[in-house]
């Protein structure tokens, strides 16, 4: 019997060495396969190989599918060491802002052909998209860092690469496999999931919008605006609009847009449109239902639904624009619009280019390419996909990184990260991140932020104002870089949510936030800790995995403040206790902003975690506007604090509160 469990135990041991063995045999063929690029378990994200030289490739005049072609190309170059930088489109800091921070040789390279020659034998061919099917281009992409060396390329390129000299074969052809994008992800998932990568998740539109010309709106004649900032539906009316003078044309179209492109309110809405030619009505409908889908002629990121018996909006640098064509030798053409807040109504007969029209881009490709990621793009509102998408989001392990962004806008967003967070998946806004292939073999100095020593408290009221877009990698590459060099920055004490994220992802940007910050910069880490989520329906059994990667780079970057945001139906709600008791146990922050829209207040969580109520301000009246509300109440007996977000300007806001003492806010 002894001698019969000796045998037993010997070959179970020789089973589960074989199966070590193998499991480590897999990891280092997964390993030599990435090239150099290193991801320890304990890392949210890889890092690439040093760069020591950089090709630059300028690509701004180039097309959509060219850049999709050397963006795959760059991914697999990159793999083995940064090689690669690329110029899709003017960044908002400078083309060349970061590349000359950098201590790395570069050269620009003037015709992109002649560098695809240059790496031509890292190439073993190409997978051609089908254009009757976008979604394509995402199949196509996942396939490119699966074959080693492969790049995504239209038809057109494809015939044209398949000569000389490049003499490049095809790999495989998607025309004509998929009846859509649905069935595309479905046949990717069942035969490309497997090979994929489990640590990230990609999110990309496989399409963009194409940029409009400069001169498009020169011929447009504003007919109706708002001059007040409303912000209710007081100014609702039937505004009726004579286009007679427009008449020259076939066509006359009618635009809107936000009179008050700043002030993070929305801009037009508009429920209903009547069209009378010679006082016959020649067209009617109501927004968003399909008797209004003949006269949409650009819809531009504008919004419809049934609220409020159905209704179009576009907030921010958004609009929409109706085509009428009025019979021949019309003589009065009136339009009549039901509609209400910040609206601003132009005309023109002269017809615009629409940006409806859509090209294939880059960005994020080389990321997904290079680390073998497989790349969708799902609707979380609509069943099928989101039965998809979740499904995908169950096969990975607990506090994987989702980078990329959603579909259909602000709702998209609610609803996409809520659903992330109950799947246990963090997202990382990094769709329009260009060249993170070569930011992540690029160091930094980082060096952690000195805590603030708390202020001797008066009975005055304290304001503090921070910028939320923190959690948002694009946004800490571009944007946040053109704020923060404005030579006002310091002048006021502002707090700068950034992604704690970058010290994996993009160390020189966070060094040079670090480096360069001043005594009135602080900065804390974005929605909401690691990753943005929603806390409340993220599961209690694997939240202590999100806490504690928060709690390891919030230490590793000095970030000891967290900007939270929390939504359950897509409604702001508090922090439960049992999260807040997570946050205290497993990362020990100093205090909480927890973002709202409307309200402000600040409140001891768990008798132990401060927590200040943030809201969102997007202009110097509103700032004004919610500084007196906050304090209305207020009795001078005891120190009153508030907190604003994403303020404009907010030096002049300072200037014309009398009593603030501004301050960033410690409890």
């Amino acid at each position: 019997m002894i001698r019969k469990l000796v045998l037993i135990c010997f070959t179970l041991f020789l089973i589960l060495s074989s199966i070590n063995s193998i499991q480590a045999t897999e990891t280092q063929a997964e390993s030599m396969k990435n090239g150099k690029i290193t991801w320890p378990k304990s890392q949210a994200l890889p890092t690439f190989a040093k760069a020591k030289h950089l090709d630059v490739l300028d690509l701004r005049e180039n097309t959509g599918d060219e850049k999709l072609l050397f963006t795959t190309l760059q991914g697999n170059v990159n793999r083995e060491k940064p090689r690669i930088y690329m110029i899709e489109n003017d960044y908002e800091e400078g083309n060349f802002t970061w590349l000359n921070d950098w201590n790395i040789p570069y050269s620009i390279r003037e015709n992109p052909w002649e560098l695809l020659l240059k790496y031509k034998d890292e190439l073993s061919g190409m997978i051609v998209y089908d254009p009757e099917v976008k979604d394509s281009i995402n199949v196509a992409t996942t396939m490119a860092g699966l074959e080693q060396g492969g790049v995504v390329a239209s038809p057109e390129l494809a015939e044209k690469l398949t000569k000389p000299p490049y003499n490049l074969k095809i790999i495989e052809d998607l025309r004509g496999q998929f009846d859509d994008g649905l069935d595309a992800y479905k046949w990717q998932y069942e035969n490309l999931w497997p090979r994929t990568t489990k640590r990230m998740l990609v999110g990309l539109n496989p399409h963009r919008s194409v940029e409009l010309p400069e001169d498009n709106w020169d011929d447009f004649q504003v007919i109706v605006e708002e001059e007040e900032e409303i912000r209710d539906s007081s100014n609702r009316d039937i505004y009726d609009l004579d286009l007679s003078e427009f008449l020259e044309g076939e066509s006359v179209y009618l635009r809107f847009q936000d009179a008050f492109t700043k002030d993070g309110w929305g801009g037009p809405a508009v429920h209903q449109v009547t069209v009378k030619a010679d006082g016959q009505v020649i067209a009617q409908f109501i927004p968003g239902q399909a008797e209004e889908a003949p006269y949409l002629y650009d819809g531009y990121h504008s919004s419809a639904d049934e609220r409020y018996g159905g209704h179009r909006w576009a907030d921010n640098g958004n609009y929409f624009i109706y085509r009428f064509t009025p019979p021949a030798n019309t003589e009065e053409l009136v339009v009549s619009v039901d509609m209400w807040n910040q609206f601003k109504v132009s005309a023109s007969n002269v017809q615009p280019v629409a940006a409806g029209e859509t090209e294939p881009y880059g960005y994020l490709r080389d990321y997904a390419v290079a680390n073998r990621a497989m790349v969708f793009w799902l609707e979380s509102n609509v069943a099928e996909e989101k039965e998809l998408f979740e499904q995908i989001m169950s096969d990975v392990e607990p506090n994987t990184p989702y980078l990329g962004w959603f579909s259909n806008d602000v709702a998209g967003e609610f609803s996409s990260t809520e659903l992330a967070s109950e799947h246990s998946v963090y997202v990382l806004a990094a769709d329009w991140f260009n060249n993170m292939t070569v930011f992540s073999g690029v160091k930094g100095k980082i060096k952690k932020q000195k805590p603030i020593a708390a202020p001797e408290l008066d009975n005055k009221i304290y304001l503090t104002f921070t910028f939320g877009e923190g959690d948002n990698l694009q946004y800490n590459q571009h944007k946040l870089r053109q704020l923060w060099d404005d030579k006002a920055r310091g002048s006021v004490p502002i707090n700068w949510t950034t992604s704690p994220l970058l010290y994996d992802v993009a160390p020189s940007i966070l060094g040079y936030y670090q480096q360069t910050a001043t005594d009135n910069d602080l900065l804390i880490a974005g929605p909401s800790g690691a990753g943005y989520i929603y806390p409340t329906p993220w599961p209690d059994d694997t939240f202590d995995l999100f806490a504690r990667q928060t709690k390891r780079y919030m230490k590793r970057t000095g970030m000891d403040i967290i900007y939270a945001l929390n939504r359950v139906d897509e409604q702001n709600v508090p922090l439960t206790e049992s999260k807040v008791q997570d946050y205290l146990d497993y990362v020990d922050p100093q205090g909480m902003f927890l973002s709202w829209e409307s309200n402000t207040g600040t409140s001891i969580l768990n008798n132990e975690l401060p927590q200040s109520i943030l809201r969102g301000v997007s202009s110097v009246s509103e700032a004004k506007e919610a500084i007196a509300d906050a304090s209305r109440d207020w009795d001078g007996d005891s120190p009153l604090f508030i907190s604003l977000g994403d303020v404009i300007v907010v030096s002049y806001t300072i200037r014309r509160c009398r009593n603030c003492r501004i301050t960033e806010l410690r409890i």
